[in-house]
């Protein structure tokens, strides 16, 4: 099992972040331009897991020698079921420096983005410490 599906499985967020490389990158599957950066990505994690019900994984594609990974999920999110994949890259350190999440299907990703708009101020605030 990759560390990061167990830290998720967990919910443990200091785990997560622990993870990511200082300059990972973070692609949102409901946001155009991608965010750089640990503290952001784990404002977006931290904020995920509150929107996020039900979640859990449903497979992990990667072997222990590979830098890339595939965790496929399933949850709800504003009652609609979702569908999802977290593919990640770790670097040489083994810290997740890349980082893009893909979800299905439209209605959930669209209830996803309301929920994660809605929280967006929350986010950045999350991410500067404040």
């Amino acid at each position: 099992m990759h560390p990061f599906r167990k830290a998720v499985e967990s919910r443990d967020l200091d785990a997560m972040t622990a993870l990511l490389a200082d300059d990972v990158i973070f692609i949102s599957p409901v946001a155009f331009k991608p965010y750089a950066g640990k503290a952001i990505t784990s404002a977006i994690l931290a904020t995920v897991m509150e929107v996020f019900q039900d979640f859990h994984y449903v497979r992990e594609i990667g072997d222990e020698t590979s830098n890339d990974h595939a965790l496929v999920f399933e949850a709800k999110v504003a009652g609609k079921a979702i569908t999802g994949c977290d593919f990640i890259r770790t670097n040489s350190d083994g810290l997740i420096n890349d980082f893009m999440v893909m979800v299905r299907p439209l209605r959930a990703a669209q209830a996803l983005s309301e929920q994660m708009s809605a929280r967006f101020d929350d986010i950045v605030r999350r991410a500067s410490g404040r």
